[in-house]
């Protein structure tokens, strides 16, 4: 029996339905997380590829954009089907191609096939993200308010961490560095599967299946308010995120001297395990409040880290990136919160979908970029010229928030003068 046919057969039951709701709630996440690990595995695996491979350091960069290229065209073509067919079909649908992908990726023998792998599995990240933080909003507790805003963006920050740090640990101490981690994400796939198979379906079928796989990238007028504010603090935040992904390995073992496969797995875990910590200490904060702060804290780390790097000082390479982390959970969590909290039920598909065209243009563009400048301008100078743009950006965010709060307050003061 599927957990919402046994809901229907108990409705007399509130307590009942409060734990399969919440099962339910708690398996949308874990599946989530999964998503978001088996998308960074591949970052402390890059190196090894570059060497039995030996391609240059701007194929790896397109390696991984052509991931966030299918992810994107995922988004914004299938980034509202969920709000039609329902959670279920479209969450399923995407498990399956990213066991597609992971079995390219366990046979892959050239750089051709690893690129084919990376935009399927984009292409199925896009729709299963999507989808599963419409379903978190649609299954979140009635006596937790904003909930699902945190988890949906702590699974992605915790995903990433735990992707990145157990790929770099299998590599180092596992057998098969190329081949172990995908066999183990394949079969992670299985029961995440199951939890699809019984989720309650929480968005019923409605017209518009078709109409809706026009590609699009639009908000409703009436969130545009509440959302414009915050593109800024996404996009530096992501394109942070984007750089550690890329480049972070790379960075530690040819600019701090790191060889480790295990300390590439590390170096993205410092951002994004911080990053997630952050989101669950302060989950009870307002979204508003923190997007200020998170502005100021991506900027400074991103700084020490800069320096760090400038001065072979690891330890404060490691400090500021952990500033940043702090930064971009702040950030994170804001945005997300943001989303979560005035998505309309029958938009949030749609909604959730335009939030991530946002995260990973700002995670792709400039990664790619980056990989171009490396090839051109070096692995150090290139890097200097990536950070210095994100603390341009965060920024441009910082002050747009203090100046939108100072408008705020002439509002509210207008009334009495």
């Amino acid at each position: 029996m599927s957990i919402d046919s046994a809901v229907s057969a108990v409705p007399s039951d509130g307590g009942t339905r409060r734990v399969l709701r919440g099962a339910a709630f708690t398996g949308a996440a874990a599946v989530f997380v999964v998503f978001l690990a088996a998308s960074s595995v591949p970052s402390p695996l890059y190196p090894i590829y570059q060497q039995q491979w030996h391609f240059s350091a701007w194929v790896l960069t397109l390696v991984f954009a052509l991931y966030v290229v299918g992810l994107l065209g995922s988004l914004l073509v299938v980034g509202g089907l969920s709000d039609h067919l329902g959670r279920r079909p479209v969450l399923a649908a995407a498990i399956a191609l990213e066991m597609v992908a992971l079995v390219l990726f366990l046979t892959a023998g050239n750089v051709t096939v690893l690129a084919a792998a990376r935009v399927l599995q984009g292409i199925a990240t896009g729709a299963a993200t999507t989808t599963l933080s419409a379903t978190l909003v649609d299954l979140e507790p009635p006596h937790a308010p904003g909930r699902a805003g945190v988890v949906t963006s702590v699974a992605p920050l915790t995903g990433l961490a735990l992707g990145a740090l157990g790929s770099g640990a299998l590599v180092e101490f596992g057998p098969a560095p190329t081949r172990l981690v995908y066999a183990l994400l394949l079969g992670a796939m299985v029961p995440a599967a199951m939890v699809a198979a019984l989720l309650p379906e929480t968005s019923p079928r409605r017209p518009g299946a078709v109409a809706s796989l026009r590609p699009r990238a639009a908000l409703p007028p009436h969130l545009r308010a509440d959302i414009v504010p915050v593109v800024p603090a996404m996009i530096a935040g992501w394109a942070l995120a984007g750089l550690f992904l890329s480049l972070g390995p790379s960075v530690a073992a040819q600019l701090l001297g790191l060889r480790s496969h295990l300390v590439g797995g590390i170096v993205v875990t410092l951002l994004t395990g911080t990053g997630a910590l952050t989101v669950a200490a302060l989950r009870s904060r307002s979204a508003s409040s923190l997007l200020a702060p998170s502005s100021a804290l991506l900027g400074l780390g991103v700084l020490a880290a800069l320096a760090g790097i400038v001065a072979d000082l690891v330890w404060l390479c490691a400090l500021g990136t952990v500033v940043a982390g702090v930064g971009l959970g702040a950030s994170v969590l804001a945005t997300f919160g943001t989303f979560a909290r005035i998505a309309r039920p029958h938009e949030r598909g749609a909604v959730f979908a335009s939030a991530n065209i946002i995260n990973y243009l700002g995670n792709s563009v400039p990664a790619v970029l980056g990989g171009i400048a490396v090839t051109a301008l070096g692995l150090r100078t290139a890097t200097e010229i990536y950070a210095l743009a994100i603390v341009v950006i965060v920024s441009a965010a910082f002050l747009l928030r203090l100046n939108q709060l100072r408008t705020r307050g002439r509002a509210v003061a207008a009334p009495g003068e």
